[in-house]
């Protein structure tokens, strides 16, 4: 580890417990706000690009769930931390999730670690998944990825035409798909997004009144640092934190 590293998980290690309180209090309070309770929303980590110590500090905090972009990066923090416990079920030790686009030539490794996946923008990456857990006897979790802007930058699938795009999907018996995910336009403030996590709930919605998407979980994937309340006002059941919780990430420069 490199000194700006060292520095940073020592920083982790003193102020990362209170970061992640305040988040989990502003949680709460949005829940109040909306009449949900917060047990019903998942916070993610999100730890691309910090340190494997910022990651253990966090854990330390009582953070189990951790978002990563990249494979090979993810793959080489687990290895870092496996004196933690096992992830869940096993027991009560980290959990990776992959927030970032996913290769189709990167899915062998990405089931090395990851058993969610919040970016499954395309029918192919999801069948690629749906065969290689079943080649390993695995069961995965998955979110579709809403291009909910269509914003000709980004990833996902279009909300025109959405529910017969995925409609092949929704059959696939090793990758259960449990709901959307969306990262909206940039805006100023936090309620330029709101418009957006509406939209992305009513797609949802959309869906899960067809009878091939009648039993799926229904769960909505979205906000981050800037506007997870926002986002849990509208009905959020995973909300995607990084700076907010490990502050300002790390280049890899």
């Amino acid at each position: 580890m490199d000194d700006n590293a060292h520095d940073a998980a020592a920083a982790a290690d003193t102020e990362l417990p209170a970061r992640l309180a305040a988040i989990r209090g502003r949680i709460a309070a949005a829940c109040r706000r909306a009449g949900r309770d917060p047990s019903e929303v998942v916070l993610l980590g999100v730890s691309k690009t910090h340190p494997a110590a910022a990651v253990e500090a966090a854990w330390r905090a009582g953070l189990r769930a951790f978002g990563e972009n990249r494979v090979q990066e993810a793959l080489a923090k687990s290895r870092e931390l496996a004196h933690l416990p096992a992830p869940p079920p096993a027991s009560d030790g980290p959990e990776w999730q992959l927030i970032g686009p996913l290769q189709s030539n990167k899915v062998r490794s990405a089931l090395e670690l990851f058993r969610t996946i919040h970016s499954i923008d395309r029918p192919s990456i999801a069948e690629a998944l749906d065969r290689e857990a079943a080649a390993r006897g695995l069961q995965l979790t998955g979110f579709l990825e809403i291009n909910v802007g269509s914003e000709p930058s980004k990833h996902g699938f279009m909300p025109e035409g959405l529910a017969e795009a995925v409609r092949p999907l929704a059959g696939l018996q090793h990758l259960r798909l449990a709901g959307l995910m969306a990262i909206p336009p940039q805006g100023d403030d936090p309620e330029d997004s709101r418009r957006w996590f509406v939209r992305l709930r009513e797609l949802r919605d959309a869906l899960t009144a067809r009878p091939e998407w009648s039993n799926w979980s229904g769960w909505l994937s979205m906000g981050m640092s800037h506007d997870f309340e926002v986002a849990i006002e509208e009905g959020a059941t995973h909300v995607r934190v990084g700076t907010a919780i490990f502050g300002t990430r790390i280049s890899k420069a």
